[in-house]
């Protein structure tokens, strides 16, 4: 599959698109990284902003989402289909909740953080995230946080 600028990310708004970013986690998370469900599926589903991403037919590639803490403005739950992987979706992810996450009035001047797997990094570094801290496991796979110093 080539790379793709056509991918299209929208913030969820129907029970149905939901469903679809579940999967999506289920698949990448759950099957994939061997997350405990109850680790991955937790009770900040109903308060969190969740975003779902589509290839250029309308299938299910990405998907993520965003949410207040007490620290700060936290992205999180980043998933991207094994066949969509290295080709822009990602990205196109990171961009949309960002500008999601901007266009809130409540995040004014919020701390905007994450926990990246090792292997995301250099994707959240090209949106001025930068690391902090040391290095932690989160459901026994190795984690930095991650911070957005300007925006």
């Amino acid at each position: 599959m080539p790379v793709s600028n056509s991918f299209q990310v929208i913030r969820t708004t129907t029970a149905e698109e939901l469903n679809k970013v579940f999967a999506i986690r289920e698949e990448v998370f759950v099957v994939e990284q061997e997350v405990e469900p109850e680790e991955e599926f937790d009770e900040f589903e109903e308060t969190s902003y969740h975003f779902l991403g589509l290839d250029e037919n309308g299938e299910p590639a990405g998907c993520a989402r965003w949410r207040f803490t007490d620290n700060g403005v936290k992205l999180e739950r980043f998933a991207v289909r094994k066949a969509y992987r290295g080709k822009g979706m990602g990205g196109a992810l990171v961009q949309a909740v960002l500008d999601d996450i901007g266009a809130h009035s409540k995040t004014a001047g919020k701390k905007r953080y994450l926990h990246a797997q090792l292997p995301a990094m250099p994707l959240y570094a090209r949106f001025g995230f930068e690391k902090e801290g040391d290095l932690f496991l989160e459901c026994d796979i190795e984690h930095y946080t991650m911070v957005q110093n300007s925006y």
